[in-house]
C-alpha cells in the first residue's frame, strides 16, 4: 500500500479542510469600560474629554445580567450631562458591528433607563445652556434658606457661608410635591442611579417628601445671580405615635466636583437644624452607606462634645476605666450611657438612641487620659466587651422574638403580631454570628474589635479634637489600643 504524501491531496479535500474552523466568539465588553459620563457647564465643553468625568457606582447593572455590551468593535459612548439644566446628550461611535453569537446590543433602551426624558439631541442640548440658563434660580426662588442651627443652645446660626471668591453657599429647603421641584428632582434622578449604591427615585407626588439643595450663588459679569446645585438630600416626614414626627434621610448626594468640601456636612446640619427648630422627634437615615454613617457620627460627636448634660455620664465611665479591673466586670453596668442621658440628647439634639450609642465610644475615647497606660488598656478591653455583648444580645433578642398569626375580618394571611418571650431560648454565646471553633471565634472577635477601634480613631481625627495621632500622648494611646494589649480582646 502506497503512503499518501501531503502534496498529493486533491483540491476538493483542501477546500474542505479550509472550511473547517472556529468562529470568533464575541466575549463582549463591560459597559463601564466604554461608557464615560462628563459633567459640563457650557456648550464649549461638550465634545471635550477634558471635561469632568464622573465614576459611576455600577453602570454595568443597566446592561443585562453580565453587564456587557455585544456586537461592537471600538465602541465609545460619551454622555454629556449639563449642570445648568441637567439635560443630557449621548455621543455613540464605533468602528464596526457584527453578530458574534450574542447579537448586537441595542444601546438606546439602556441609556433611556438611566437618563429618561432628559436625554436629548445635540442641537437641542446645546440650546439648553442659554434657554434654561436660569432653570435652577427660578425653582429655588420659592424655597426657604435653612439656617445652620443644630441645637437649641446654638444662637449663632447663619443662613449662608461666604467663599473666598465672593460666592455664597446656602441650603434651600423645598416641598417635593410642587411641579417645578418635581421636575428638578426628575432631572437629578440619573445622578442618583449612577452615583448612589442601590439608589432609586422617590415618589415626587408624596407631600411628605422634602428636598434640601446645597447651592452656590455667584454674580456673573453682567450682575446676574447664577446658582449652581452642589448637592441635595431628600427627607421624608414620618408620623410617630402618638403625636410627633420624625425625619428620615432617604438620599444624600454631593456632585463629584464638589465632594470633600464640607457640603455633605452642611446638608446634614441643615436637616438637624429643621428638626430642632420644629421640635421633630429625631432624625434617622434609610439604609445609610458606610460613609454616611461615618459622616453622621463625626457631626453628632462634635455636637455631643459641647452638650453639657452628658458630661457627668462621660466622666463616670472615664473614671471607671482609670480605676476598675475590667476582667472582673466591675464597670460593665456603667459602660452604657444612662437612658435619661440618651433621652435628653434626643430631645435637644434629635439624635436617636442607635446613633447616640455609635458616638458613645468616641466620646469616651476623646475624654481619656492618654498618658495613663492602664486607662487605655482598659478602654480597649471595654470596647471588646461591648462588641461581644452586642453579638450576644442580638442572639438573645432573636431567640425571644416570635410572629403569631391572628384572625381578622379582612385577610387572615396578612395579620400577625410580634411577641416577645420572657423565657426565650438561651443564647449560645457568639456562635450564632461567629462560626468555627473557639480559636476561630476569638480571631473573628479580634478583627471586629480592631475594626471598631479603627472607626473610633477615624471619627476622632475628623472631629479635629485630637489633631494628629502621630505625636506625643495621642500616638501612645493609638499604639496601646491597637498593638500592645492584645490579650484583653478575648479575656473579657
Amino acid at each position: 500500500m502506497a503512503l499518501k504524501q501531503k502534496g498529493d491531496e486533491t483540491s476538493a479535500e483542501a477546500k474542505k479542510r479550509r472550511r473547517v474552523g472556529f468562529a470568533n466568539i464575541d466575549t463582549g465588553v463591560e459597559a463601564s469600560e466604554c461608557i464615560k459620563v462628563f459633567l459640563v457647564k457650557s456648550g464649549d465643553e461638550v465634545g471635550s474629554t477634558n471635561s469632568y468625568c464622573i465614576n459611576p457606582v455600577d453602570i454595568n447593572q443597566f446592561f443585562g445580567e453580565d453587564g456587557k455590551i455585544y456586537g461592537y468593535k471600538g465602541l465609545r459612548v460619551n454622555i454629556w450631562l449639563s449642570t445648568v439644566s441637567f439635560h443630557a446628550y449621548s455621543e455613540i461611535t464605533f468602528d464596526s458591528t457584527s453578530d458574534g453569537g450574542k447579537g448586537i446590543t441595542d444601546l438606546e433602551p439602556a441609556l433611556q433607563d438611566i437618563f429618561g426624558e432628559i436625554l436629548t439631541e445635540k442641537e437641542q442640548f446645546l440650546q439648553t445652556f442659554s434657554t434654561e440658563r436660569n432653570f435652577i434660580r427660578n425653582i429655588v426662588s420659592d424655597g426657604a434658606v435653612v439656617p445652620c442651627k443644630t441645637s437649641e443652645e446654638d444662637d449663632h446660626a447663619s443662613n449662608s457661608n461666604s467663599e473666598a471668591d465672593g460666592s455664597m453657599i446656602e441650603v434651600i429647603r423645598m416641598k417635593q410635591d410642587s411641579k417645578p421641584v418635581g421636575l428638578l428632582y426628575s432631572r437629578l434622578v440619573p445622578l442618583v442611579l449612577l452615583l448612589v449604591d442601590g439608589g432609586n427615585p422617590i415618589d415626587v407626588t408624596d407631600p411628605r417628601w422634602e428636598i434640601f439643595l446645597v447651592v452656590k450663588k455667584v454674580q456673573d459679569p453682567l450682575g446676574d445671580c447664577i446658582i449652581d446645585v452642589l448637592g441635595f438630600a431628600t427627607v421624608y416626614r414620618f408620623f410617630r405615635y402618638p403625636d410627633s414626627t420624625r425625619l428620615r434621610i432617604g438620599q444624600i448626594l454631593v456632585l463629584p466636583p464638589y465632594q470633600g468640601q464640607g457640603h455633605g456636612c452642611h446638608l446634614l446640619e441643615s436637616v438637624y437644624s429643621v428638626a430642632v427648630s420644629e421640635n421633630i422627634y429625631d432624625v434617622t437615615a434609610e439604609e445609610p452607606s458606610d460613609y454616611l454613617q461615618y459622616l453622621r457620627a463625626c457631626i453628632d460627636t462634635k455636637r455631643l462634645l459641647c452638650f453639657q448634660p452628658i458630661k457627668p455620664a462621660i466622666n463616670s465611665v472615664v473614671s471607671c476605666l482609670k480605676e476598675g479591673n475590667l476582667s472582673k466586670r466591675i464597670c460593665r453596668s456603667s459602660s452604657c450611657p444612662p437612658a435619661s442621658v440618651m433621652e435628653i440628647a434626643r430631645q435637644k439634639l434629635k439624635i436617636n438612641k442607635k446613633q447616640f450609642l455609635r458616638c458613645w465610644e468616641v466620646l469616651i475615647y476623646l475624654n481619656l487620659n492618654q498618658e495613663y497606660s492602664k486607662c487605655t488598656e482598659n478602654f480597649r478591653a471595654w470596647v471588646s466587651d461591648r462588641v461581644k455583648s452586642d453579638i450576644v444580645d442580638k442572639d438573645a433578642v432573636d431567640s425571644r422574638k416570635h410572629l403569631v398569626e391572628v384572625p381578622n375580618d379582612y385577610d387572615h394571611d396578612m395579620t400577625f403580631v410580634v411577641c416577645w418571650s420572657q423565657n426565650g431560648g438561651e443564647s449560645d454565646g457568639i456562635d450564632g454570628n461567629l462560626g468555627g471553633n473557639q480559636s476561630t471565634q476569638d480571631e473573628q472577635l479580634n478583627e471586629l474589635v480592631k475594626k471598631r477601634l479603627e472607626d473610633i480613631v477615624k471619627i476622632t481625627n475628623k472631629s479635629g479634637s485630637f489633631g494628629s495621632l502621630q505625636h506625643g500622648a495621642n500616638w501612645y494611646l493609638y499604639q496601646v489600643c491597637f498593638g500592645l494589649v492584645r490579650s484583653h480582646l478575648v479575656s473579657v
